[in-house]
């Protein structure tokens, strides 16, 4: 973004508001659904004003890792295609995706929302593993915040499949959920410096001049998590301290729509 641009944004945020009129700490409408698809174990999809991103799960029974016999695991994946946003590339994952997909999974490990151990069958030889897809459909901004809503709000819906020693039938779920403790599922708050003013929930235009972001994830007593710093420019303790302030306080808020 030039210099005239980002000086554009810049006379927005001075008067308190972000270029659509909102003010900085408001999030556009969010909307969440569950279940959206029948060929996963759990689904969501979540609207926050113009971007949209789905998320799935997959259960499957695999060999538990060495150093972990007696648990079971969870792998996220983000996939960012060009039909959500021209910007994005067809290819290999980008450091994009591959950054979006470690600060969701960072914040559902670091929680400790999900009992491993419960997912265990067998020690050292079965144990149910979490795979999580996150897939923009359209994105104008915000992608960290809605991608951590939808996944939680999809694993808060995940059904085991039917088992008998392998997993007879995908299709036909039963009625026991993932071992999630939903007080400790965390929300995600991004908050974002631009210049000397803070704010979440950008647009596709206000990202590009950002210059400095933190995620903040949060579980529901407001014990923080997980964090996480992006952007170019190095910011302060007390710069910490403000988008923290903020992250927690805009969590609650987030917390409503997980249901």
């Amino acid at each position: 973004m030039n210099k005239q641009q980002k000086q554009h944004i810049l006379n927005f945020l001075e008067k308190g508001i972000k270029l659509d009129g909102r003010k900085l700490e408001d999030y556009r409408e969010i909307k969440v659904e569950k279940g959206f698809s029948e060929n996963a174990e759990g689904s969501a999809k979540v609207t926050i004003g113009d971007t949209i991103v789905t998320a799935g799960v997959k259960l499957s029974v695999e060999s538990p890792y060495p150093d972990t016999p007696d648990k079971g695991t969870v792998m996220i994946n983000a996939e960012l295609l060009p039909l959500s946003n021209p910007d994005f590339e067809s290819g290999p994952p980008s450091i994009d995706s591959i950054e979006l997909a470690r600060v969701v999974d960072r914040g559902i490990r670091e929680s400790g929302a999900i009992d491993f151990k419960k997912l265990c069958i067998k020690e050292k030889e079965k144990a149910w593993s979490i795979l999580i897809d996150i897939c923009p459909i359209n994105d104008d901004g915000n992608l960290f915040d809605a991608s951590a809503l939808a996944v939680v709000a999809a694993l808060l819906e995940t059904k085991f499949p039917e088992y008998d020693g392998e997993v007879i039938d995908y299709k036909k779920k039963t009625n026991k959920a993932l071992p999630v403790d939903k007080k400790k599922i965390p929300t995600s708050c991004t908050v974002l410096k631009i210049g000397e003013h803070f704010l979440v929930d950008p647009n596709t235009e206000e990202e590009k001049c950002v210059d400095a972001r933190l995620t903040v994830e949060v579980e529901e007593d407001g014990t923080i998590c997980a964090l996480q710093k992006g952007g170019d420019n190095p910011i302060s303790d007390k710069d910490i301290e403000k988008m923290i302030d903020i992250g927690i306080k805009k969590s609650k808020e987030l917390r409503k729509h997980i249901g």
